[in-house]
């Protein structure tokens, strides 16, 4: 995971929920991806250690486990550099730049310089990154397939040229990674736009984020039906109000026109903090023992 800042509601639906169900399961590696994060954040690093930390309270917060899994920071293990040279020496410039997500990052990412060789290179990085262990699986969601068979032709054409079996070709794993919509009703939560509620925002935060969020903009008033449908603020219920009862019952009403906006986000509210509470109690148990986390990574 790269360190470029804090980390969000997004996250934990789309990706680490997930790796605490895998780490039971798996021989799981967990890293700190920083040079990933230099891939297109190279002109400010002056926060990269801070959020490494930062992100690593938070994977024990939500429940991952240093003592079951492999933690570490990816520039601490050169290897994963050197492997990267040596893959570089055989991979075609067009392999890397047919990967989907390479012009679409340059689309989203106008404000950057994504124009280098690092950022054009960021697959294969990934993939020195997953066979510098002879990883058998890599967790992936349909959107990183793509990424996953080219680290595949690559191994594939390592083998040929170095020796039969020196690298290992890797399998997906593939998951069902959902997506959060940002608060501003955006497909997604994404940092850069500041569209999230972070793990780390305090219960006053996390309220006043949520009395914000965008909902149904044609009731201007609670006695006219809503639509719940495509409405992030019941998005989010369905994801983390565990009172599925009470969900149920908001809709019914929100789509009668007898419950107003105020009292679904006020309920969305307390649910998002039960549901936090538990996961800041960690992270600040983490962060209080610095030398800890420093020895875990």
């Amino acid at each position: 995971m790269r360190p470029t800042g804090r980390l969000h509601l997004g996250h934990l639906v789309g990706a680490l929920s997930k790796w605490v169900t895998l780490q039971d399961a798996y021989d799981c590696f967990y890293f700190v991806a920083d040079w990933h994060a230099l891939t297109s954040d190279f002109a400010d690093t002056s926060q990269v250690t801070e959020y490494a930390y930062d992100n690593v309270a938070d994977w024990i917060g939500v429940g991952l486990d240093p003592g079951k899994s492999t933690f570490f920071v990816q520039s601490l293990v050169p290897a994963h550099a050197e492997l990267y040279v040596l893959l570089s020496m055989v991979v075609p410039v067009p392999w890397l730049e047919r990967v989907p997500t390479y012009k679409e990052q340059q689309e989203n990412l106008k404000d950057k310089d994504l124009s280098s060789i690092g950022f054009l290179g960021y697959p294969l990085l990934q993939t020195a990154d997953v066979a510098m262990y002879d990883a058998r699986f890599v967790p992936v969601g349909d959107d990183q397939v793509a990424h996953l068979e080219l680290a595949r032709e690559v191994v594939r054409r390592f083998n040929n040229f170095f020796g039969g079996d020196a690298l290992v070709e890797p399998e997906p794993l593939l998951t069902s990674f959902s997506r959060l919509p940002g608060l501003d009703g955006g497909k997604k939560m994404s940092k850069s736009i500041g569209n999230t509620i972070h793990l780390s925002d305090t219960p006053d935060e996390v309220r006043k984020k949520v009395m914000s969020m965008y909902t149904d903009p044609k009731r201007v008033r609670a006695d006219i039906p809503g639509t719940v449908e495509g409405n992030p603020v019941f998005t989010y219920h369905d994801a983390f109000n565990p009172n599925t009862a009470e969900v149920d019952d908001l809709k019914a009403r929100y789509r009668a026109g007898r419950v107003g906006d105020v009292e679904v986000k006020r309920k969305l509210a307390d649910a998002l903090n039960a549901h936090l509470d538990p996961i800041r109690e960690r992270r600040a148990g983490v962060l209080a023992k610095p030398d800890r986390l420093k020895q875990i990574l």
